[in-house]
């Protein structure tokens, strides 16, 4: 009898650890993931107006404030060149000699001609010295003097004429020095001493451009034009580009330039072939770092007032249209069409149609979503998650 009441009691013992036992696995297996249908937390922002800062970006040719075609005004061999390509020369720097033995032959030839003509000049002078006293005493005719008078005329015209082929001659041959005619950089050099140049040849010299200012040139179509100015005051295109905000250049190592711009002109009209208006921005370039010919980014900011924005990373676009989430009253998703400005900060889209003021849209891990789904809201407060906002 003292065996099957130790067996009872043993089993007594062994009851209630058992069932612990079972509990603890029953709760192992019903956590979460078990159940498909268990409602899930998702964080949500509800969208209020703001003013957004966004930026459009447009490809840029940049020019010189003034490039010049250096071409030679006289014919002759190059002799000497004094520059390299890329250099920085002054205005009125020598940057080319051409053969100058025949200009300064003309020169000393009339500077010779001069010397005889003075020295005619002065023989004429002195017969009329000679002559008027005589005349004056009443020894001579009046005739002798008026025609010494005017063999003195004929003489000092003569030295006039000579001192202008001397002036003619020296001009000719400073031509031979082909000189800077403003501040600037010197672009390629295509002809090498030794080469026969004269003012009709097909290329320049060089040329000298201007960059303490620098022109980039961007174009907008129409409708760019219109988006970019709807924001802006003004009566005219005009009026409006003065009101616009400094903007930004872009260098093609993707760096931002130091220097703000500001846009100052566009086209009267637009080109027919593409349909785009070019507009003109200004940089200043103190140290020489941008060049004509050279490429860049234009970023012009734009600022739009009570904008409605919504988190890239809240979006998905299927087949070209953009979609998010759009939380119910009773607490479930169900997917909204949006259309968003073409421009956007990098991080946020500004909504055109599709949502409204008051609106709660998911922001986070909405490729696990459905329509009609089940949630539970988490709402977190909009400024800590949108970016770049007055």
């Amino acid at each position: 009898m003292k065996k099957p009441h130790r067996i009872a009691y043993g089993l007594l013992v062994l009851f209630p650890i058992l069932m612990t036992a079972c509990k603890g696995k029953g709760a192992a297996g019903a956590g979460p993931g078990a159940d498909p249908n268990a409602v899930k937390p998702y964080q949500v922002i509800e969208l209020s107006p703001r003013t957004a800062e966004l930026h459009n970006e447009f490809p840029v040719t940049i020019e010189g404030q003034q490039t010049v075609e250096i071409r030679p005004r006289v014919t002759g061999y190059i002799e000497k060149i004094f520059v390299d390509e890329g250099a920085v020369v002054k205005k009125g720097q020598t940057l080319f000699q051409v053969n100058s033995d025949q200009f300064e032959q003309d020169v000393r030839s009339a500077a010779a001609n001069v010397r005889a003509a003075q020295a005619s000049v002065n023989t004429a002078q002195m017969e009329v010295n000679k002559v008027r006293p005589l005349v004056e005493k009443d020894i001579i005719s009046k005739y002798e003097l008026e025609t010494a008078q005017y063999r003195l005329q004929s003489s000092r015209a003569a030295l006039a004429q000579a001192q202008a082929a001397l002036q003619n001659a020296r001009t000719n041959l400073s031509y031979a020095y082909v000189k800077s005619p403003a501040n600037g950089v010197i672009g390629r050099i295509p002809y090498k001493i030794g080469a026969l140049v004269n003012s009709s040849i097909t290329e320049p010299l060089t040329t000298v451009a201007n960059v303490s200012n620098v022109f980039a040139y961007f174009s907008l179509n129409e409708k760019q034009i219109l988006a970019l100015s709807r924001n802006t005051e003004g009566t005219s295109l005009e009026a409006k580009l003065k009101r616009m905000p400094t903007v930004r250049l872009i260098l093609p190592d993707g760096t931002l330039y130091s220097q703000p711009g500001k846009i100052e002109a566009a086209s009267g009209l637009v080109n027919t072939q593409t349909g785009s208006l070019t507009l003109k921005a200004t940089f200043a370039n103190p140290l020489g770092l941008l060049r004509s010919g050279g490429t860049g980014t234009i970023r012009i900011p734009e600022t739009i007032p009570g904008a409605l924005l919504v988190p890239q990373k809240a979006t998905y676009e299927i087949q070209g249209k953009r979609f998010v989430y759009v939380l119910t009253p009773e607490a479930k998703v169900v997917s909204a069409a949006i259309t968003v400005n073409p421009s956007d900060d990098g991080q946020n889209f500004v909504v055109q149609e599709g949502l409204r003021t008051g609106d709660k849209i998911v922001i986070e891990g909405i490729a696990g979503l459905r329509d009609s789904l089940q949630i539970k809201p988490v709402p977190v407060n909009a400024d800590s998650v949108l970016t770049r906002l007055k």
